[in-house]
């Protein structure tokens, strides 16, 4: 009888509504194969309709975080139409992160490259052990990193991403952390406590608080500066209008805590 291979993302959800997805190829890095980007697309789909969840961490077993889109498989399927279908599936998953009204962690270690530092990058927070490096590498081989390039430039300065992109060098977690790359760099073996640490922050705060902040903040960055204060101006309306901010201010006037739901 043949073994049952080992799935490549692990899924847990704790009582509080934490998800947990864990890349689980070590052997290859946990590289963004077919599979794994299946296995994160249908995991935040499941996510999305879990009106419970709170918080999504995005970790990974072994001593990198991922090491970007799986070479060989591309190699292996030289074709126009088999790239344009794969980076479509990749840039689903990126947008599936931003669309999501809940806080995405990245927990990191080792190493973060491309399609890997992309997915740092696109998480709405991200916390790094120290030992960890971040690069965006595919010039090295012929390859810019477009899509890469994407969610790199929306968390640092067009320079500092670019140098990036156009030399393939590495920068180690305290360099992004300067750079707005990551929040939180502490040692590796802090590392889960730091995370349970922000995680344990923001499960304090309430769901629909931060559903609407999420969607504003990302919304008013494509915006003109009129229209992101007309946009944050309406969401701050709505918000203050529901029980939830109701109650918090009330809270504060009676100097009690809040009995929000959240």
């Amino acid at each position: 009888m043949s073994e049952v291979a080992p799935p490549v993302l692990l899924h847990t959800r704790d009582a509080r509504g934490v998800h947990t997805l864990t890349l689980n190829a070590p052997r290859r890095f946990n590289v963004l194969s077919e599979a794994m980007l299946a296995a994160l697309q249908a995991a935040l789909d499941e996510i999305a309709g879990d009106a419970q969840a709170r918080v999504v961490v995005i970790a990974a077993e072994g001593r990198a975080f991922c090491a970007g889109h799986d070479l060989k498989e591309m190699r292996a399927n030289p074709e126009l139409a088999y790239y344009q279908a794969l980076f479509a599936r990749c840039s689903k998953l990126m947008l599936a992160i931003r669309a999501l009204e809940l806080p995405v962690v990245a927990r990191v270690q080792g190493l973060a490259t491309a399609a890997g530092c992309q997915l740092v990058a696109q998480c709405d927070l991200a916390v790094a052990a120290e030992d960890a490096s971040f690069g965006v590498n595919g010039i090295d081989v012929g390859l810019f990193c477009a899509t890469p390039g994407v969610a790199l430039s929306r968390n640092m300065l067009p320079k500092q991403a670019m140098e990036m992109l156009l030399t393939g060098d590495f920068i180690s977690a305290p360099e992004a952390q300067s750079r707005g790359l990551v929040n939180r760099v502490v040692p590796a073996e802090a590392l889960d406590a730091e995370l349970a640490a922000l995680v344990d922050r923001l499960l304090l705060k309430p769901r629909d608080a931060i559903a609407l902040g999420k969607t504003l903040f990302y919304r008013q960055l494509e915006c003109g500066l009129a229209a992101a204060y007309q946009l944050a101006g309406q969401t701050m309306a709505c918000n203050m209008a529901g029980d939830v901010a109701q109650e918090g201010v009330q809270a504060f006037i009676d100097k009690r805590p809040p009995t929000w739901q959240r």
